[in-house]
């Protein structure tokens, strides 16, 4: 489970039981959870941004396969922005896609996406049977989460998201990072974001940090027996 901050990783911790110690590898120290049922999990504080987060999950990936203990699904969790009135504050969103929505190029008839310019990818999609297994158990809203480099603080910027992208419920800055170190070692990815703010114009005062926490423990506590059951061959 890799999140941005501590904060959030300790909140996907409260959805657990069990005991937890810190393992330190080059460059990332893990949180490792031993639940009273189901298989161990580790819990990554990687860093803000698609950059240091893609570095952070690399280096654990990395590690657990030297170790001959290689990962099943690497998890991107969160707070994050919710365009409205589709994600509003408080609800889960839960990944079908996950979308750099600012890799490529400005031009004078718009922007163009990496993909269009040759190269790479802007687009990983979580296995379809995990996300709705998890759509069905927490309530929460499938559908596209943008990864961005700087958040949206406008009216424009936001209409222009979703105008080149209808499905997007969410914005937050790690998930094609965790996506794109995921890929890599073959792992399937998914992500969870709790809503904590409307994506727009700054409002501070509105946007609702304790609740988006609140919501993420109570969405993880809810997702354990899921992953107990899901088959990683599944598509």
């Amino acid at each position: 489970m890799a999140t941005a901050v501590p904060l959030e990783r300790d909140a996907v911790a409260g959805a657990f039981a069990g005991p937890r110690h810190e393992v330190r590898l080059p460059g990332v120290t893990l949180h490792r959870l031993s639940p009273a049922t189901g298989p161990a999990l580790d819990l990554l504080a990687a860093g803000v941004g698609p950059a240091l987060a893609a570095s952070s999950v690399a280096a654990a990936l990395t590690a657990g396969a030297l170790e001959g203990a290689p990962y099943d699904l690497v998890v991107s969790a969160g707070i994050g922005g919710g365009f409205q009135p589709d994600a509003p504050v408080g609800s889960l969103v839960v990944a079908d896609e996950i979308t750099a929505a600012d890799l490529g190029a400005e031009t004078p008839d718009g922007f163009l996406p990496v993909t269009e310019l040759g190269f790479g990818t802007v687009t990983h999609r979580p296995p379809g049977a995990l996300v709705r297994a998890l759509v069905a158990v927490t309530g929460a809203r499938a559908g596209a989460v943008l990864t961005v480099s700087t958040v949206t603080g406008t009216a424009g910027r936001t209409a222009a998201l979703r105008a080149r992208h209808p499905r997007a419920l969410a914005e937050a800055m790690e998930g094609f990072g965790v996506a794109e170190a995921a890929a890599a070692h073959g792992v399937p990815v998914l992500e969870l974001r709790a809503v904590s703010n409307a994506v727009g114009p700054r409002d501070r005062a509105a946007w609702r940090i304790g609740e988006a926490l609140a919501a993420l423990t109570e969405g993880f506590g809810k997702l354990a027996p899921v992953l107990e059951s899901w088959n990683p061959h599944e598509p």
